[in-house]
């Protein structure tokens, strides 16, 4: 199984440090962020990476290589001087993820601004629809969840979905189907990016209209888990993890 990393975003929450320095290249615990995401993908035994780049691209060959001293293979998706966002950045990232006419292998994508201790081992290699996300317990930045889970554990497309019994985060972990990116004109339309070449679009519709149709299965994650998206945060996570900025 291939890994995409999404790596391209700006950081505007986490300016200044962004301007300088893309947010996946940020150090906590003595690491950058996107370096323990490549080492605990090489014990999970991936060892085929992509990663999607934009905000300052030239600084992740010139840091990570190609990845032999982490156990994997590097490849880059450059997507230009503007991110993609993420349901774009895996559409234009698919050639390189193994996308084949008689290929219908699945992939792994992890966000490349969050720290956690999942075992990425404990995803399915192909899920039973057309992807497996992985859930997390809701940060206290948001209190209110993504997505609703109904008392037979159901996955539901919003938090406030009739039936929701509880509501648990999106960790921006799943396993994906080649297909799952696809469709995206059914889904996105007409909307701002959309008319791009290539095209720029969020994955979160994707993921919510192919929910309420019953085709994404979901685990949960119990564990560590932080969503690094200002400098407070990224200095919570280095507190944490035992070291001094």
């Amino acid at each position: 199984m291939k890994a995409l990393i999404f790596a391209a975003g700006r950081g505007e929450r986490m300016r200044p440090l962004s301007d300088h320095t893309p947010k996946p290249l940020l150090r906590a615990g003595g690491k950058r962020l996107i370096e323990w995401h490549l080492e605990n993908l090489a014990r999970a035994g991936v060892r085929e990476v992509v990663i999607n780049t934009s905000h300052l691209t030239e600084q992740f060959p010139q840091v990570l290589g190609d990845g032999t001293r982490y156990g994997v293979r590097i490849e880059y998706s450059h997507e230009g001087t503007t991110p993609l966002e993420t349901g774009g950045g895996m559409l234009h990232a698919l050639p390189l993820l193994g996308d084949a006419p008689d290929s219908d292998e699945s992939f792994l994508a992890v966000n490349g601004d969050i720290w956690t201790d999942f075992d990425f081992a404990t995803l399915p290699r192909e899920p039973d629809g057309i992807a497996q996300l992985v859930l997390a317990d809701n940060p206290p930045h948001r209190a209110q969840g993504d997505f609703g889970i109904d008392a037979n554990g159901k996955l539901l497309p919003f938090a406030d979905s009739p039936g929701t019994q509880h509501t648990l985060t999106f960790a921006g972990i799943g396993v994906y189907r080649p297909e799952f990116p696809k469709h995206w004109r059914e889904v996105v339309g007409d909307a701002d990016g959309a008319s791009e070449n290539p095209p720029r679009f969020s994955i979160t519709p994707l993921l919510r209209a192919a929910i309420a149709e019953g085709q994404i299965g979901w685990q949960p994650h119990r564990g560590a888990w932080f969503d690094i998206g200002t400098p407070q945060r990224l200095a919570e996570l280095d507190a944490w993890l035992g070291t001094t900025p």
